[in-house]
């Protein structure tokens, strides 16, 4: 596989898994799919055929029984009600799907209610079901979740683990001299700019610029932005790239930045597992993620900078209302801090 476009792969890979989801859900799925193909990413429409596999399973175990998924007709989507839309989510408490028991949170019902409404919302508009029922359903109630990421001393403390290896299990240790500097550079860059792991992922070699410390990203939905980095990360990329020049065995086709030890293009996976083997080292008791990586950077931009638009920009937010809500809890330090700062009383300079 060619892997000099990481996200025309991905988008292959992902429109052929929605071709085998295709052959178990209902024949008006592949409409709905090719009425919305325009404004979804092949990633959102994977997830739709994903919730919507769950949402007719439920059907056929609870209100069409005797009925296969296949078998399914819009005319039996119109026949579904608020009540059934309701007591799905219930389901999704507790639910058991291809052998397994599973259950979701508010969040994962949320987005399946969403993606059955859009089904329903395709069909009704286009006059093919008289009545889009799950306007009628409530969205769950989704709590506000806490940011969690890594302290200043964490921060410098899960570089300084991928530098020197220490704290490492004996089995870790065996690959650390081989993947350290790369390692080194993967946190770096998420410390340093707030880069989403598909991002990171997708970066190839060409994709640096050291002359203005630029590089250029593939944000969600297509789009590329360049984003700019410190002397402290240029630095570890500096070092990895020069590293990957004196390596003979890194193929000459081979575009992506991030190599695996198999020297291919490094999965999603790979750098969840690393990111996961250092912060456990230096924060045992707290769940860092990749993610939680960007969140690190984007509550250390918004302390320095006290401008929620900046913040928004750099991380490729569309709505800088997503970035206030993630970032409300460092709004409330800001308030808290400036209390004081409008004094009422002149204190007179000979009072004692």
């Amino acid at each position: 596989m060619k892997t000099e476009n990481y996200y025309q792969e991905r988008n292959l890979r992902n429109l052929d898994r929605i071709e085998r989801l295709l052959d178990d859900l209902p024949y008006f799925c592949e409409d709905f799919l090719r009425g919305v193909e325009n404004r979804t990413s092949t990633l959102t429409r994977l997830n739709y055929c994903y919730d919507l596999r769950i949402f007719f399973d439920f059907l056929v175990g609870k209100k069409f029984r005797g009925k296969a998924v296949r078998d399914l007709t819009l005319e039996d989507l119109e026949l579904v009600t608020e009540m059934d839309l309701e007591i799905f989510l219930s389901y999704l408490s507790n639910y058991k799907f291809g052998g397994k028991r599973l259950a979701c949170d508010e969040r994962a019902k949320a987005r399946k209610l969403s993606t059955v409404r859009s089904l329903f919302k395709y069909f009704f508009n286009k006059g093919l079901i008289e009545v889009n029922i799950t306007t009628k359903v409530a969205t769950p109630k989704l709590h506000e979740k806490e940011i969690i990421r890594l302290d200043g001393d964490e921060v410098s403390a899960i570089l300084d683990v991928a530098e020197e290896g220490s704290g490492l299990s004996a089995h870790a240790d065996g690959y650390h001299e081989k993947t350290k500097v790369r390692d080194t550079a993967i946190l770096t860059l998420f410390l340093g700019t707030g880069i989403r792991i598909s991002e990171l992922v997708g970066l190839n070699n060409e994709s640096i610029n050291f002359s203005d410390n630029s590089f250029i990203v593939t944000r969600k939905g297509g789009n590329q932005a360049i984003l700019y980095f410190s002397e402290e990360v240029g630095d570890a990329l500096a070092a990895y790239l020069a590293q990957k020049e004196e390596d003979p065995r890194v193929p000459k086709e081979e575009h992506a930045l991030f190599l695996s030890l198999q020297y291919r293009r490094i999965t999603v996976r790979a750098v969840e597992n690393l990111v996961k083997k250092y912060a456990k080292i230096v924060s045992p008791l707290k769940k860092i993620t990749p993610h939680k990586l960007r969140s690190t950077y984007g509550t250390s931009l918004y302390r320095e900078t006290g401008d929620i638009y900046i913040v928004a920009d750099v991380l490729g937010h569309k709505d800088v209302n997503t970035t206030r809500k993630h970032y409300a809890a460092i709004t409330e330090d800001h308030r808290r801090s400036v209390a004081g700062a409008v004094k009422l009383h002149k204190k007179d300079e000979n009072d004692e």
